[in-house]
């Protein structure tokens, strides 16, 4: 059996690659819902009908888990998902937790980058308010960026001079943390490191998200066995679009090679 990922798009790949590094045994599938993406900038009504629509697409693949690599579609649709399916569905949320967790010490502030839709969400709001004792995080919408990723757009002056205009409000001496909390942001982490002060770190939910997973999978002992000595047992992964379109397999891709580049000269 298959471990299931989902996202509108190729966000859901970022965390897909941390899965692959972790679990290398499992064998993967991965839905793109190239039919609507992207979702951050529609109507809640309108994303939960299409996330509702491609699990019910992707769970004919005899998928075991089912991880729904997309902040907005976890925002509005997995509590339904989960109260109708019993496979064991992990949802994504920006990482606002750690982050004001690791600028408790030094008192800087939090920045969370995000699509409109998420940071409109109530779960958002519950999130921060739940985190934040002292009012330290902020918000940043960037509704523009997951189609500049859907495009294979990494040019560095082009996005720099983007990402110059969007934080030119915002006096980055004063924060300690920057949250990607879309899962198309974290291709962006190398030019964003090239920008931002150099005590700005960065992070992103990918690696709480794919722990989750491998608790969940470890507690059900769905985990799949080590290779034998001897043996190669890479996972294998199957993409898959709700457009059917061959060209964006190709570039699902080249999305994932190009983003585990980016993550080998980031260890």
């Amino acid at each position: 059996m298959k471990i299931g990922f989902f996202d509108s798009g190729l966000g859901g790949i970022t965390v897909l690659s941390e899965a692959l590094r972790r679990l290398p045994n499992e064998n993967f599938v991965y839905l793109a819902d190239t039919l609507h993406v992207p979702y951050g900038t529609k109507t809640p009504q309108e994303v939960c009908g299409y996330v509702k629509a491609s699990v019910q697409t992707i769970l004919k693949e005899d998928i075991k888990a089912l991880v729904i690599a997309c902040n907005t579609a976890t925002s509005i649709a997995v509590a339904e998902l989960r109260n109708e399916y019993q496979i064991p569905i992990i949802g994504m949320e920006p990482a606002v937790k750690p982050a004001v967790e690791m600028n408790r010490a030094n008192g800087k502030r939090v920045l969370v980058l995000a699509t409109p839709l998420t940071l409109k969400q109530s779960g958002y709001a519950a999130l921060v308010s739940r985190v934040d004792d002292h009012g330290s995080v902020d918000s940043l919408p960037l509704p523009e960026l997951v189609q500049f990723c859907e495009q294979l757009n990494f040019d560095r002056t082009e996005m720099a001079e983007y990402f110059n205009c969007k934080l030119a409000a915002f006096d980055l001496d004063l924060y300690g943390t920057v949250v990607l909390g879309c899962t198309h942001y974290p291709f962006y982490k190398e030019i964003l490191k090239g920008l931002l002060p150099s005590h700005i770190q960065l992070i992103d939910g990918s690696h709480g998200t794919v722990r989750r997973l491998i608790q969940v999978l470890s507690d059900r002992n769905l985990l799949a066995s080590p290779a034998k000595a001897g043996q190669s047992q890479e996972g294998h992964i199957t993409f898959l679009c709700t457009s059917q379109d061959a060209d964006y397999v190709h570039k699902m891709e080249r999305a994932l090679e190009i983003y585990t580049e980016h993550e080998k000269i980031s260890f």
